[in-house]
């Protein structure tokens, strides 16, 4: 059965501008450079979703990470659309991706040092819930992010209680 949790996939008109964000603004390392995706392979793969299934692609994360990754995808020979950013960014609870939870070690300086870079912020400060510290933010892209700060660093950031 399912093992473990492969990846986030975000799309984007831009591959290179969004792995230069996610790179030079959130600090996330790029694993796997911009590269073309096309032929019989991805048609076979994911041709039935999408016309015409020509990517773009990159992957930015962490190392050591594993499989926690974010995977960075421009569809080349597709009409994108800016739906999701607008319902993303007006209500969470719209059905599909929510958003992408980050974890920071010190949420005060990390959120002041992406305001300094001109990360636009949805909430006006931080939050303290469930042992955790939070706030949000978007990408230039509409894909939502939470940063998370957890009180026990050892634990998982869902079991910061017990």
């Amino acid at each position: 059965m399912i093992t473990g949790l492969a990846h986030t996939a975000v799309c984007v008109p831009d591959c290179e501008a969004a792995v230069a964000f996610y790179r030079d603004v959130l600090g996330l390392r790029v694993l796997s450079p911009p590269y073309v995706m096309a032929g019989n392979d991805i048609r076979n793969d994911m041709g039935e979703l999408v016309p015409d299934p020509t990517m773009k692609a990159a992957i930015v994360g962490l190392p050591d990470d594993g499989d926690r990754v974010l995977e960075v995808i421009e569809y080349l020979n597709v009409d994108g659309g800016e739906q999701r950013a607008g319902a993303a960014l007006t209500d969470l609870t719209v059905h599909g991706l929510s958003h992408v939870g980050l974890i920071c070690a010190d949420l005060d300086a990390t959120r002041a040092e992406l305001e300094s870079k001109g990360v636009r912020f949805l909430v006006s400060g931080i939050a303290d819930v469930a042992r955790v510290r939070t706030t949000w933010f978007v990408d230039p892209w509409g894909v939502v992010f939470i940063l998370v700060e957890k009180s026990r660093p050892e634990r998982p950031y869902f079991a910061q209680w017990g």
